[in-house]
């Protein structure tokens, strides 16, 4: 039997809204039988059905799944949710890519999952007890909708599942098996990608408009990817013709998937690529002013919490300020923030403080953000958390 959680009188407007979380604070009444990751049935005060979802221990309760009260949680659901997301992908004509995101949390309707396709292979992340304990559906839900198209599917939910909810929390393959890592196409370029020790899922999907707008800018371009992972600016400012390209970045590792991708992409005596093995930072304060005509500056999440978010916002601004006062006249700089607690807002202002900090004339070309593939609820705005700018300094 679904247990009940009871909220406080006025506490269901955002429910009725269908904004998918429902805070502690807006409950009256749970049952003390209640474990993390069970599903929940979530009424008004007067009785009234508002949701299901699942229950979790911290400031949010319970992450709604549904708010049809004729549509539980369980069995064919998952089919029907994946069926729908993949269908919406398929929607978006993504020519010559063979990885995407499958399922973007509460911008799917399944708070807390987070589901990658990497050719033939699914990457799993739960973010949830819920998510985690229903994997095993998921997988099973994943091989229906995709039959032989899929020979594996991957759980990478050790770094991201609650920790303290005391679950096995060990990578492995759910269903089949694999190599652990593939070659990939993104419009057209590829890239080797390792989802048991790669970063995230194994790549930085979430990037894919934007790599594809540095293309466009890098022709005879003098260009720096800063935190540059694997190196997917690189590659598609080295294709479209960018007079030189230098990728930082303080991973071994990382660097060296990225000259394997260089190296899958193009004949070495094509382009003219340096990669380092170095702090971004410590890089970036020793390069001379008016060297490179173009940066990318895509740092890792400077902040994952709320208290972090003061400091997080000094470093935006140091960096930012140091990549400005460094671009030659008529750069391009592409600068952004990952950091799901720093808003759109709050990014631009920082930005707009770096650049007033250096006297430089700067314009916005542009404003970007995540690919279609990474959908944002409407009802949720929270989703929308990669924020950039494309900038021109003057």
């Amino acid at each position: 039997m679904i247990k009940e959680i009871k909220l406080k009188k006025g506490r269901d407007e955002s429910v009725r809204r269908f904004h998918p979380w429902i805070f502690s604070g807006a409950v009256a009444v749970a049952d003390d039988s209640i474990k993390e990751g069970d599903i929940v049935r979530v009424v008004s005060r007067e009785g009234d059905f508002l949701a299901y979802g699942h229950y979790q221990e911290g400031s949010i309760s319970v992450r709604i799944l549904s708010f049809d009260e004729s549509v539980l949680p369980e069995g064919e659901f998952w089919f029907d949710r994946i069926v729908a997301a993949r269908c919406m992908r398929e929607s978006l004509a993504m020519k010559n890519t063979t990885c995407y995101r499958l399922v973007h949390g509460e911008g799917d309707g399944l708070p807390g999952l987070i589901i990658d396709i990497y050719g033939e292979v699914a990457v799993i992340q739960a973010h949830s007890v819920g998510m985690f304990l229903s994997r095993g559906e998921i997988a099973s839900a994943l091989e229906k909708v995709y039959g032989n198209a899929l020979k594996a599917v991957y759980d990478k939910s050790a770094g991201t599942a609650p920790h303290k909810a005391g679950l096995d929390l060990n990578d492995g393959y759910l269903l089949g098996s694999y190599s652990d890592e593939s070659l990939v196409l993104e419009n057209g370029h590829k890239f080797t990608v390792n989802w048991k020790e790669g970063q995230k899922t194994g790549f930085f999907l979430d990037q894919r408009d934007n790599r594809f707008l540095v293309g466009e800018y890098s022709k005879g371009r003098n260009v720096l990817n800063l935190f540059c992972y694997t190196g997917g600016f690189s590659i598609y400012a080295l294709s479209c013709g960018a007079e030189r390209v230098v990728s930082v970045d303080s991973s071994k590792s990382a660097i060296e998937m990225l000259e394997r991708n260089v190296d899958a992409n193009f004949n070495a005596s094509e382009v003219n690529h340096i990669s380092v093995c170095d702090d971004a930072i410590d890089y970036l304060y020793g390069v001379e002013k008016g060297v490179f005509d173009m940066m990318i500056v895509d740092p890792p999440a400077f902040a994952k919490h709320r208290g972090a978010l003061n400091n997080a916002l000094r470093a935006y601004r140091r960096l930012n300020e140091a990549a400005i006062s460094k671009i030659a006249r008529g750069g391009y700089l592409f600068t952004y923030s990952c950091s799901q607690v720093v808003d759109r807002n709050m990014f631009y202002l920082t930005v707009f403080s770096a650049a007033a900090a250096t006297g430089r004339n700067v314009r916005i070309l542009r404003r970007l953000t995540q690919p279609a593939d990474h959908p944002v609820n409407i009802y949720h705005p929270e989703g929308e958390y990669l924020k950039g700018l494309l900038l021109y300094v003057e």
